[in-house]
């Protein structure tokens, strides 16, 4: 069911003949009628980010709503100083550009958004309505829906809420490969299901055990681990509630089934076999397909705390060369840096967050001032070195 069906204050304003819409995790509203300035009518569209909890609309976090269209007016042309807030034209998200917002609080706020959105109308409407009963913002017009186009099974209300949905939408379209889900490929698809990509390929060929617990997000529960479930089916299964095409590859990847990656648009390794990821690594750049490489270097002192780093390494169509000298690509390399395997949640999580950061800044989602192709964070210094950083 679609959300104007489960939330009874969407539905009574579809109901009373609101031309409703839910775009993504905005609520809008059509034909809302309006004087401008020149005291001719226009019809504008208010908007309004959607809180959600469930499969419901919950109460609005804020009361301030977004406008497009003119400044609405009195019947003299003057400016209705009850809505007066902001003027600057927003992309709230692609395809959704609004022109000016209003802020016109009642005291205790909203109780819904059937409160909120008839609220502001009435407001909007008043003077039109005066001058002419008859023209009304209730058309009883069906407005499609495109609810069910989207890759989440539920609004992203947390993009909509900060006004970042058109910067989000710059990853969509993305086909995304995870290689490797352990304790830092886990953490990678925990960020990437929640960003608005099209396809997440997952390539694991171990099982989902105890110790993968206590490295992965979230906490399984011991009937969960007895299955021994693969880890991409496990996880999959997860991350399948919130995020729609993820595809599992329950396999090792080896020099027979790299064609795998070949429909990808970004791939994330997240793997300690050298061997193996030289393949990847050869076939990726053979195809001019970006990625991400990851390591995690924990020694055991004698005496003392654990000491260490976390590594990125970033290979682009234009900037390859950097890679091998960084990442170990051998099973028989002497340099043990990255592969002790000692593994920790928060390094496995840190590690992630600095891919998935540094792609994103790759496709604009985040300013890329310093074009880092290889970083080293150093626990104990806690500083992080970037290495090999290219000209914009």
């Amino acid at each position: 069911m679609s959300l104007i069906q489960t939330s009874p204050d969407l539905k009574t304003l579809r109901d009373e003949g609101y031309e409703v819409e839910v775009r993504g995790a905005h609520l809008l509203i059509h034909s809302v009628p309006y004087l401008n300035s020149a005291r001719s009518i226009g019809y504008g569209t208010l908007v309004s980010p959607l809180t959600v909890s469930g499969n419901r609309a919950a109460q609005p976090n804020n009361h301030v709503v977004f406008f497009i269209g003119d400044q609405p007016c009195n019947k003299d042309g003057s400016e209705i100083e009850a809505l007066k807030h902001g003027m600057n034209a927003q992309v709230l998200a692609e395809g959704l550009t609004v022109n000016r917002s209003f802020s016109n609080k009642p005291q205790g706020g909203f109780a819904d958004f059937h409160a909120k959105m008839t609220s502001y109308i009435n407001v909007i409407s008043a003077p039109v309505r005066s001058m002419n009963p008859e023209i009304d913002a209730r058309t009883f017009r069906v407005i499609e829906t495109e609810e069910s186009n989207s890759v989440f099974n539920y609004p992203d209300t947390n993009s909509s809420r900060a006004n970042i949905s058109a910067i989000s939408q710059r990853l969509s379209d993305l086909r995304i490969g995870i290689v490797g889900l352990g304790g830092t490929g886990s953490y990678v698809l925990d960020f990437v299901a929640k960003c608005p990509v099209k396809e997440i390929h997952l390539f694991d060929g171990d099982k989902f055990l105890a110790h993968n617990a206590f490295r992965a997000p979230g906490a399984p529960d011991l009937e969960t681990l007895n299955l021994t479930l693969p880890k991409t089916e496990y996880l999959k299964q997860v991350y399948s509630r919130m995020h729609k095409g993820i595809v599992d590859f329950p396999d090792y990847i080896d020099e027979g089934n790299l064609h795998v990656f070949d429909g990808l648009d970004f791939v994330f390794i997240c793997m300690d076999k050298g061997g193996v990821k030289k393949y990847i690594v050869d076939r990726l750049q053979s195809l001019g397909k970006p990625f991400i490489d990851v390591g995690i270097g924990v020694n055991v002192p004698q005496d003392g705390a654990l000491t260490g780093m976390i590594r990125t390494t970033t290979s682009t169509v234009e900037h390859q060369d950097h890679v091998a000298a960084r990442v170990s690509m051998s099973d028989n390399d002497e340099d043990k840096a990255y592969s002790t395997n000692i593994q920790i949640a928060e390094l496995n999580a840190l590690n992630a967050s600095f891919a998935v950061i540094r792609w994103k800044k790759l496709y604009g989602f985040y300013e890329d001032a310093e074009h880092e192709m290889n970083s080293v964070y150093l626990i104990g210094a806690n500083s992080v070195i970037c290495d090999a950083t290219v000209e914009a």
